[in-house]
């Protein structure tokens, strides 16, 4: 992040309400992109009324969230008051998701607080029949944080659930497979692993390593979002998961990033 000598708006009331004027979206109003059709509100993550007015009577195929982790950079709530206002609009989210649908939630884990909230969130989770946990992404980061008495910190965590049976069109990276000598026998003809291979780039599986984290030189930095997702990981989570044409939900999150 660039070192801006502005404070964070949430720690400064008198510039915030100066800057309030000029917003162009006051709280329960929605804009709509006339010519790509998305649609931005400031709105409610947890109240059902906003969502579906945002939503119009459509349901989403796909939906990325990047709630707060309760960690750092606001002021923290106890585990369970955060797991509670979670529980709200994962609700809120699983109405308005389609029947078969994809449903993919950022979230951290306080190393130094027992984990919390990953684990809470993840047993609170099981209260949705509905969504079937899928897969558990963990994705690196090239800088982290710690001491010289602790491993350090360089993960981000993402949730993969199911709301019936979604999409999935399998994704590859830019990192070339090197490994040879798998051989198969394939309707009679003895082939290698590259020979069988869809792709010369191997799968990202359930490890990403291959995408930079955001930091001040890249084009989609926003100055103060700590924990904003790179561009690249959206669009990896969305090709994989949906459509063109598909409807995108995205509450309670960064937005910054994927807009």
């Amino acid at each position: 992040m660039k070192n801006h000598p502005m404070d964070r708006l949430d720690k400064d009331p008198e510039i915030r309400e100066k800057l309030l004027p000029f917003c162009r979206l006051k709280n329960g109003e929605i804009w709509e992109d006339p010519i790509c059709g998305h649609r931005i509100g400031c709105l409610d993550a947890a109240s059902h009324e906003d969502i579906e007015l945002l939503m119009k009577g459509e349901r989403a195929t796909l939906s990325i969230q990047d709630p707060p982790y309760n960690l750092i950079a606001f002021e923290k709530r106890s585990v369970q008051a955060f797991i509670d206002w979670c529980r709200k609009w994962v609700d809120t989210t699983e109405q308005t998701l389609a029947d078969d649908s994809a449903l993919y939630i950022w979230l951290g884990a306080d190393q130094e607080n027992g984990f919390q909230p990953l684990p809470e969130f993840m047993m609170m989770m099981r209260e949705f029949k509905s969504l079937k946990s899928r897969s558990f992404i963990t994705m690196r980061n090239q800088r982290g944080y710690g001491t010289r008495h602790n491993w350090m910190a360089v993960r981000q965590e993402c949730l993969y659930y199911a709301k019936g049976i979604p999409e999935f069109a399998v994704q590859y990276t830019e990192i070339p497979k090197i490994l040879r000598g798998y051989y198969k026998e394939v309707n009679g003809e003895k082939t290698e692993n590259l020979e069988r291979s869809k792709s010369p780039n191997i799968r990202p599986g359930n490890v990403w390593v291959d995408i930079q984290q955001v930091f001040y030189r890249m084009e989609e930095n926003v100055n103060g979002c700590y924990a904003q997702k790179p561009l690249k990981c959206i669009e990896r989570l969305a090709l994989a998961s949906s459509r063109e044409e598909a409807i995108l939900l995205q509450i309670s999150l960064d937005i910054q990033a994927p807009l």
